[in-house]
């Protein structure tokens, strides 16, 4: 595999990852931080904003996921998919930890 391709599994866990708080709160009718909040990422966006923000994440981290060609067959490609899926749920646990604060 290339080096982009290890990117790709990299950035599909990362995007796979973000997904997941966006559509539970979404689809549980909460408010919750978006880039398309007030702040960006600390305001709260309507529950339909998250559904549709993680739909987007859930299309682009399955395109990176193909594209970084993901497979048990690759142990590496596994291994640095859960990498992105590791960096991006501490980075999204820390980010959201203070959310009921704005």
């Amino acid at each position: 595999m290339k080096w982009y391709h290890y990117l790709a599994c990299f950035f599909a866990g990362a995007f796979l990852a973000n997904t997941v708080p966006h559509f539970i709160n979404g689809v549980s009718g909460n408010a919750f931080p978006t880039p398309f909040a007030d702040p960006p990422g600390k305001g709260l966006s309507l529950p339909y904003i998250n559904v549709l923000w993680a739909l987007f994440n859930l299309i682009i981290g399955y395109l990176l996921f193909r594209a970084g060609k993901v497979s048990n067959k690759s142990w590496a490609s596994l291994i640095v998919f859960f990498i992105g899926i590791a960096v991006m749920s501490v980075m999204l646990s820390m980010s959201f930890a203070d959310k009921m604060a704005h």
